[in-house]
């Protein structure tokens, strides 16, 4: 393998371990690891539109000959910067959306499924990534009405809640964690134990330990309600 295909492979992180042991013999590889630790500090100016993207894409393309590409490590700088660079620019696209104390916010997501979230919570999603899959990260207290589609997951730091099309509502505080069905069907994933739900019943941790709750009869979480 060519020192050229080492270094791909080396910046998509697919090297064997033999491939691992020839690139390190490489005599740029104290100045590659170098350069690849300096920009992992770096943090270029976010590209606001896809269009501008295509245009420095563009513009790298058009240098892409052999005479302004004759000095190899200056190549394998350019392929360290762009790499790092739509790193960053896919990294740009996920919305973040925050809630102070004592408020509350209604997100529109976009499949028109909707999410209610609650005072001192955080929900992150990527727009760019969500006709592929459908995924949020909430960080606090929300309530979820998901359009019917393809499988709908919540992830937060103590377990991972997958629907379909449902109503639901999902705590995750410090060491409490509560999933509540309200219609649908819900799954619930904590380490390697799932969990099934039906309208009415919850799934509870407190402290780490799995806690027996009672069906409810309420149509939806109290908190919704409140001014």
């Amino acid at each position: 393998m060519n020192k050229e295909d080492l270094i791909k492979k080396w910046l998509d992180n697919s090297l064997s371990p033999e491939e691992l042991e020839a690139f390190k013999k490489l005599e740029d590889y104290a100045a590659l690891t170098k350069l690849s630790n300096h920009l992992k500090f770096f943090k270029p100016e976010a590209y606001a539109t896809d269009k501008e993207l295509e245009t420095v894409m563009g513009k790298i393309k058009a240098q892409n000959t052999p005479t302004s590409w004759f000095k190899p490590f200056l190549r394998i700088a350019a392929i360290l910067f762009l790499s790092f660079s739509i790193y960053y620019f896919a990294s740009g696209l996920d919305t973040t959306i925050h809630t102070l104390a004592a408020s509350k916010t209604l997100v529109e997501l976009p499949d028109h499924s909707s999410v209610n979230l609650n005072a001192g919570s955080s929900l992150v999603y990527n727009k760019r990534a969500w006709d592929d899959h459908r995924e949020v990260t909430l960080d606090g207290e929300a309530f979820f009405k998901v359009a019917k589609g393809a499988k709908f997951d919540v992830v937060t730091s103590a377990g991972t809640v997958s629907v379909m099309g449902t109503q639901f509502n999902v705590k995750e505080r410090d060491s409490y964690f509560e999933v509540i069905c309200y219609e649908g069907l819900v799954k619930v994933s904590h380490e390697t134990q799932e969990t099934y739900l039906r309208p009415g019943d919850s799934f509870l941790i407190l402290d780490g330990k799995i806690i027996a709750t009672e069906k409810t009869q309420d149509l939806g979480p109290s908190w919704l309600n409140n001014t």
